[in-house]
């Protein structure tokens, strides 16, 4: 991917972030708030790991990771910094290695998300931010945010492809 596509992604996924936190609380139900909190940078992140590569998506993990945590989650900083960065490098090691099917991605979305929501769990649960159960916390937040999350992945992945793709092969054409 260009550096000037990266620079777009980047303001695409500003203007997600914009959409997640002023569109999306009204299309989710008063009794799903707590329950339902999708991460549209993270899936962008994971997007960027596979068609961007596993560098890019640290540093695009990282950067969103660490605005997430100053806007919403406060208490604790770095978490989702740390672990946006973290999965983001993974899938793109592991996206390597694979064919960057809709299959693959919908499940690198489901289980970074797990893994995310997972990690943060663990985080808060050492610095005693929760008193929570872990089966509690699968049940009431984990579960939801994954199937949404995957249920975003699938509308975004044919727009964002296409403009991933885009990028690569205006490169190639500009390269030869």
């Amino acid at each position: 991917m260009t550096k000037v596509r990266i620079n777009r992604t980047i303001l695409l996924t500003l203007a997600l972030l914009l959409i997640q936190t002023s569109v999306l609380p009204w299309l989710v139900p008063d009794a799903w708030s707590e329950r339902l909190l999708p991460n549209l940078p993270f899936i962008m992140t994971v997007f960027v790991a596979l068609f961007g590569g596993r560098h890019p998506a640290f540093l695009f993990g990282l950067g969103f990771g660490l605005l997430e945590d100053l806007l919403f989650y406060g208490h604790l900083m770095g978490s989702y910094g740390y672990f946006m960065a973290l999965l983001g490098y993974l899938i793109g090691l592991v996206s390597d290695r694979r064919p960057r099917t809709i299959g693959f991605t919908l499940l690198a979305v489901g289980v970074g998300s797990a893994i995310l929501d997972t990690l943060v769990y663990l985080a808060y649960r050492l610095f005693q931010y929760t008193s929570d159960s872990y089966g509690f916390a699968v049940y009431w937040h984990i579960v939801p945010t994954l199937l949404l999350q995957v249920a975003l992945a699938l509308a975004l992945y044919l727009p964002v492809r296409r403009w991933m793709l885009k990028a690569a092969s205006a490169s190639d054409e500009n390269a030869g």
